[in-house]
């Protein structure tokens, strides 16, 4: 298996046409009043965090813009993470994404942040073990890896498999990301597109064990059954 270099010296980098775009944009200035009332209270990670955990995690077959988030109170991993990224530019962090991907479950969508050089996420999670990370990370890769153990399927299967080059949102300023439900279908193509890092080589898949019965039960508390995957059967033989 051929390893790819870690982009994490390249994550916090817009465009260069998205940088001029934005270098003297407002981020506030897109919201209303009674929108930034609330928005003036999530000062911090944590406190955007535990926000989104107050927020119901939706079952619905679309995707929701940062305004339609704080409109209709709910949100899954897409639309959290989006959410979280455009108040974490309010408080001065670029808005930057990455997806971590997973087989024979639904891939997870982290909002990224750094401290003083180093990673953590915020996300809205179906399931309890999925969601916030503090920013001691050394590397994105280091990051991701933290979620493994709590990444599993129905099936009792850890199905993390790998992630993203991250992806940073200012690129998509010019059609309003952050207010309108649009553009959302777009950056969900364009995660698609980019790089993407494997974490396990085949011989580590082949030997993961399953998920452990108290492990399973912790990261199911609170859990939305309409919005979980469930793999279709494995073909025998």
């Amino acid at each position: 298996m051929t390893r790819s270099r870690s982009p994490q010296s390249r994550a916090t980098s817009a465009p260069r046409q998205a940088r001029r775009a934005t270098a003297a944009f407002d981020p506030w200035s897109v919201w209303t009043a009674a929108e930034r009332k609330i928005l003036a209270t999530l000062t911090t990670p944590q406190k955007i965090q535990a926000f989104l955990d107050t927020v119901p995690y939706s079952d619905d077959p679309i995707y929701r813009c940062p305004r339609s988030v704080l409109r209709d109170r709910k949100a899954h991993c897409y639309d959290g993470a989006l959410f979280a990224c455009a108040v974490l530019r309010l408080i001065g962090h670029p808005p930057i994404i990455t997806d971590m991907l997973a087989e024979r479950d639904d891939d997870h969508i982290l909002a990224l942040f750094q401290v003083d050089g180093h990673w953590g996420a915020i996300a809205k999670s179906n399931f309890s073990g999925l969601r916030f990370r503090e920013p001691i990370h050394r590397s994105l890769r280091e990051l991701v890896l933290t979620y493994f153990e709590d990444y599993y399927n129905m099936d009792r299967e850890k199905s993390l498999r790998g992630y993203t080059q991250p992806l940073d949102l200012r690129a998509y300023d010019t059609i309003h990301w952050m207010t309108e439900d649009k553009p959302m279908d777009l950056i969900a193509e364009k995660l698609d597109q980019i790089r993407k890092y494997r974490i396990l080589t085949p011989k580590m898949r082949r030997n993961l064990a399953p998920i452990d019965g108290r492990s399973y039960d912790a990261g199911m508390v609170g859990v939305n059954m309409a919005g979980v995957y469930f793999p279709p059967p494995k073909k025998k033989g």
